[in-house]
């Protein structure tokens, strides 16, 4: 990203860019930035977007091929093209013998490294991975956004913000515009605001849901479910980040009991180093072999709706009531043995 910012910087732009990975804010960002330090804004004679899987390689070079009018450069940005996912020769090949005008911005979310395409921009010009940023690295983000609003946020009230929005920088940016339009005509943000205007992610009620299932309150766990429901969730969407829920507490508890620090397991399960602690409190709630068997049952409810055993929503709310009945002394304990 850096490098990115001195050839911005210094006009010493490079023909072929990839702009990839998940943190889609800095990657729109940087895209914009990018195209406007590479075409004149409403230079639309030389500047040529395509967006989607069905765009032409081949009218991609066609294009490339045609001197710039009246212009230095002839800019090609492509989005959501695929063409790093799957085998995309011919363009490829072309990268490495580009003419001189021609200018390549490619931006996708994701890509395979091991591509003749993602090699042959690496080569000629530089690819560029956002990915999700941590945890002090968002909140001096976040710090600078408020102070610029001429506000005030205490460390606990910027901790339980974070909580609400998650990692995602764009969803954070949204809310901070509701927290700041919510706080105007004062200074400090309180831990009142956050919780009065901040949407809970779909992400924090699976974690409830979870906990609810954790503590065997059966009733807790399908209002969690049924308030997702009339949210639009699709059941198979929340049937998905239920299993990836379970699957990230096996990871953490197995790591956990390796001796990696919290950094180290956030790093190595791909979440917010500020989310850990949550992770091992409450994976500390189930036993290995509960976690294996509900990923299991998780499996197993996907293959009812596939085969046509069971409709979607059904087959989740069962699966529900299935991890969460049962006494036990410890947490979890009664459904240790049913999922």
């Amino acid at each position: 990203m850096k490098q990115l910012l001195e050839d911005i910087k210094n006009n010493r732009l490079k023909q072929a860019y990839l702009l990839c990975g998940e943190e889609a804010y800095l990657r729109l960002q940087y895209r914009d930035r990018l195209r406007d330090a590479l075409a004149e804004p409403g230079d639309t004679m030389n500047y040529h977007y395509f967006e989607g899987k069905d765009t032409d390689p081949a009218g991609l070079i066609d294009l490339a091929e045609t001197m710039p009018f009246f212009a230095e450069r002839r800019v090609i940005l492509v989005e959501n093209s695929g063409f790093f996912k799957k085998s995309c020769d011919q363009l490829a090949d072309y990268l490495r013998h580009l003419p001189p005008t021609a200018y390549f911005v490619f931006v996708e979310t994701e890509v395979d490294k091991r591509g003749r395409l993602y090699k042959a921009v690496r080569d000629v010009g530089r690819a560029v991975e956002f990915q999700t940023q941590d945890e002090e690295t968002l909140k001096k983000w976040i710090l600078s956004l408020v102070r610029r609003e001429g506000k005030q946020i205490s460390g606990a009230t910027l901790h339980a913000f974070l909580q609400k929005t998650g990692a995602d920088m764009e969803n954070i940016r949204q809310e901070l515009e509701k927290v700041f339009c919510y706080t105007m005509g004062r200074e400090a943000i309180t831990d009142a605001d956050i919780e009065a205007v901040c949407t809970r992610q779909v992400s924090n009620q699976i974690f409830d849901m979870v906990d609810a299932i954790a503590l065997q309150k059966q009733q807790e766990a399908l209002r969690l479910y049924y308030d997702l429901l009339s949210l639009k969730e699709k059941p198979m969407r929340i049937l998905s980040l239920v299993a990836r829920q379970f699957n990230l507490l096996l990871q953490a508890k197995e790591l956990k009991k390796k001796g990696y620090a919290s950094r180290q397991i956030a790093e190595k399960i791909g979440v917010p180093a500020f989310y850990v602690g949550k992770y091992i409190s409450q994976a500390a709630g189930f036993t290995d072999r509960w976690l294996r068997n509900a990923l299991e049952a998780c499996i197993r409810a996907d293959e009812a709706v596939k085969t046509g055993k069971l409709e979607d929503a059904m087959s989740v709310e069962l699966l529900l009531i299935s991890c969460s009945r049962g006494k036990g002394d410890n947490r979890g304990a009664g459904a240790r043995e049913r999922a």
